[in-house]
């Protein structure tokens, strides 16, 4: 590990962040049916805890299912049927282009402690947690990783990610569709600033199969660019994508119409998210992570 990076995981690998992990919880209203026994509700019947239902006996099914209660009032056999709980995919996507990288205070730090927060949430169920990252590509971290011992290797995995090119997002939707995997859940952790533009973002959105919970990493200053007490007149405008700043001369008239195209920006997403089901956390980087997701995913207060 780079000095950067031991840096990074110590502040991720903390156990005091960790442990107000726990009273987190991702559920989905039903999982694929084809994986591990876990935690998740599917719509599959067999082993399991959970009364689902009666059926009629069948030579082969297992005696030790027969409710004689019914045998004896009715003369005939059924055997009890439960619910098979299973374990969730979670494909984790992280934001790491260089614009993350960028800003005083990095936008990828509380990205990464998000991610990490999210992905200890998978792990400690038991699902199974793929981290992938993007920029100008898509690429795989770890797959299908599961149980506490996951954790460190996430958290190690994280801070040596290093400034991954421009942003890509909705191609790297689009790598993600064409890989056919088992249906689950894909998390995105990404301030949603495509340089193509959000349509394209939200057309490859649409075109997965799975179900989206999508995280976006803000700023006040996104909103409200006058925060920044140092945006005025004659300024060149870095966002470590571009190989030049871009020069603007800011003025009333620009400020006004940055504002209007933001507004644009978040009714767009927040449309999607709406129409397609889907969950949206705005995650101020400003502030603590976990007081902002706790709210929305505390004991499992939020069904996907």
């Amino acid at each position: 590990m780079t000095d950067v990076a031991s840096a990074r995981f110590e502040a991720l690998f903390d156990p005091a962040f960790l442990a107000r992990v726990n009273a987190m919880t991702l559920r989905i209203a039903a999982a694929q049916k084809g994986g591990r026994l876990a935690e998740q509700r599917t719509t599959a019947r067999g082993q399991g805890s959970d009364f689902a239902d009666f059926k009629p006996y069948v030579a082969g099914d297992d005696l030790r299912a027969i409710d004689w209660n019914i045998y004896r009032r009715l003369g005939k056999t059924f055997v009890r049927v439960f619910e098979e709980r299973q374990d969730l995919p979670v494909y984790l996507m992280l934001d790491a282009s260089r614009s993350m990288f960028a800003e005083a205070a990095p936008r990828i730090d509380p990205a990464m402690r998000t991610a990490l927060a999210l992905a200890a949430t998978v792990a400690r169920q038991h699902d199974a947690l793929s981290l992938l990252s993007f920029g100008d590509d898509l690429a795989t971290r770890l797959r299908n990783m599961s149980g506490k011992g996951a954790i460190v290797q996430v958290a190690r995995a994280l801070s040596e990610q290093a400034p991954a090119g421009g942003t890509a997002l909705a191609a790297a939707l689009t790598h993600l569709a064409a890989m056919r995997l088992r249906r689950g859940l894909v998390v995105i952790v990404s301030d949603f600033f495509d340089d193509d533009g959000l349509e394209g973002v939200l057309q490859a959105l649409g075109r997965l199969p799975h179900r989206l919970l999508l995280v976006q990493m803000t700023r006040a200053s996104d909103a409200d660019p006058t925060l920044l007490h140092d945006l005025y007149g004659d300024v060149s405008i870095e966002d470590g994508e571009r190989e030049a700043g871009l020069s603007v001369t800011i003025t009333d008239e620009l400020i006004a119409r940055y504002r209007a195209a933001y507004r644009g920006f978040t009714d767009a997403l927040d449309g999607f998210v709406q129409q397609r089901g889907a969950t949206l956390i705005r995650v101020d980087a400003d502030r603590d992570v976990i007081d902002q997701l706790s709210p929305v995913l505390a004991n499992g207060s939020i069904v996907l």
